[in-house]
């Protein structure tokens, strides 16, 4: 049995998106300084031991890595194609430091405050990393050297940029972009892109 040619870029690009010439770069705020002594990855919030857990540079930097290729959809409308990236999965940070079972959110947290939420679900899903590389070589600062999450299944300030902190949460609350008036959940497929547009149980209450 012949198996089914790959979809095309066409076919895998979202409703309202395109693909732009070059590699665009957007983002909130400066791009900060990596202080490798000083930096810390810390998951904190409703854990399944209760207490907070970090992660120095070397610790977090030598963890097992996986590799995803995975399409990244910006919200403004461009999309950047096959991008591959390595990094530590978001299941094994939940594997060293497991949320307790009524988590059903996630708050990721980045330098100057920066943040996003998300769902429990979309986080434990199989392509959401802390990527440290992309396309076999380290981050670029202005893409969020030395870690930036990605979510690629949901428009990209999901994926923030120098992470420094996960937060487990039992109840939904909005993130930086989502507080200024983005969609909750930020499904491309969907064009989840404003929050006028959330249905009922699409955000917190």
């Amino acid at each position: 049995m012949e198996q089914p040619e790959p979809a095309g870029e066409d076919a895998r690009l979202p409703p309202g998106q395109y693909v732009p010439r070059g590699h665009p770069v957007i983002h909130y705020g400066r791009v900060p300084t990596f202080r490798p002594a000083s930096w810390r990855l810390q998951v904190m919030g409703a854990t399944a031991s209760g207490e907070p857990h970090s992660f120095t540079w070397p610790q977090f930097s030598e963890l097992p890595r996986t590799s995803v290729i995975a399409d990244f959809h910006c919200v403004t409308k461009f999309s950047i194609m096959g991008n591959e990236w390595c990094g530590v999965s978001a299941a094994t940070l939940m594997e060293l430091v497991p949320p307790a079972p009524e988590v059903r959110h996630v708050m990721i947290w980045a330098e100057y405050g920066y943040s996003a939420n998300v769902r429990m679900s979309d986080f434990a899903h199989d392509h959401t990393l802390f990527a440290l590389e992309l396309d076999d070589k380290p981050i670029a600062p202005e893409r969020g050297f030395p870690v930036r999450a990605v979510v690629p299944h949901l428009y990209a300030w999901k994926s923030v940029k120098w992470v420094r902190a996960v937060e487990y949460l039992v109840e939904d609350r909005r993130g930086f972009w989502e507080e200024r008036g983005y969609h909750n959940v930020a499904d491309p497929w969907r064009e989840q892109r404003y929050s006028y547009q959330e249905e009922p149980g699409e955000g917190p209450p």
